[in-house]
């Protein structure tokens, strides 16, 4: 069972989203906000799986309070953003600050349901359009977010690792184009967010463009974007 909060100075928005994750049998929303500063306290007192937080609200805006809940909860609450395309860069910033993906408001029912399962289960999901408009504005323009580390910190292996997490592969996956088991993919892992000190794998994405592994735009992101479709 997924327990679930969910945060939006919206009225309407909120309620729409909550009666249709409570219609699904594997999620249960565990408390509503309507601002960011109640979804931090929501979130201390209910210990929920996943904070859906909309980016722009009052008092606290989105980007604060997922880092306030991922801190307070040491990780276990997994945060998933709600944005539009005008607010590219807090986007952006929700990545920085460890959200583990983020989804156009626009986003259909099936999106969504898809998006909280793949987020709560602990994976980044990336959209094609936050992939190309975010990453892909931003990341060249503005300074490194990483300036401690650089590609040069990992083995060649990690580096393919970290560059397949970028591509939108799955563990199995990895493993299978690398032809490794999926335990040594985990080690490769386990070893690159430790020397990157990366908090999990949207985090990864980020370095990854930022240090030119993949470009946006380039066959890889055209990869990515392929596979994200057939979901």
């Amino acid at each position: 069972m997924i327990r679930a909060l969910v945060a939006d100075d919206q009225a309407i928005v909120r309620t729409g989203f909550v009666n249709l994750l409570n219609t699904q049998e594997d999620i249960e929303v565990v408390g509503e906000a309507e601002d960011g500063e109640q979804a931090v306290h929501i979130a201390a007192r209910t210990r929920p799986d996943l904070a859906l937080l909309d980016i722009r609200m009052p008092h606290k805006n989105g980007i604060e309070a997922a880092r306030e809940i991922l801190a307070a909860s040491d990780g276990a609450t997994k945060v998933l953003m709600l944005t539009t395309f005008g607010l590219d860069e807090y986007v952006y910033d929700a990545l920085a600050a460890g959200a583990g993906g983020f989804l156009l408001k626009d986003a259909t029912f099936p999106e969504l349901l898809h998006a909280v399962r793949v987020v709560a289960a602990g994976n980044a999901l990336l959209s094609p359009e936050i992939t190309k408009r975010v990453i892909g504005e931003f990341v060249h323009a503005r300074a490194s977010r990483l300036p401690v580390h650089s590609a040069a910190d990992l083995t060649a292996r990690e580096t393919e690792v970290l560059t397949l997490i970028a591509r939108g592969l799955s563990n199995a996956e990895i493993a299978g184009r690398l032809t490794i088991t999926d335990h040594t993919v985990k080690t490769h892992i386990n070893r690159l967010f430790a020397k990157l000190e990366l908090r999990d794998r949207a985090q990864a994405v980020i370095a990854a463009y930022e240090w030119g592994l993949v470009r946006a735009g380039g066959g890889a992101d055209r990869e990515h974007e392929n596979r994200l479709n057939a979901l």
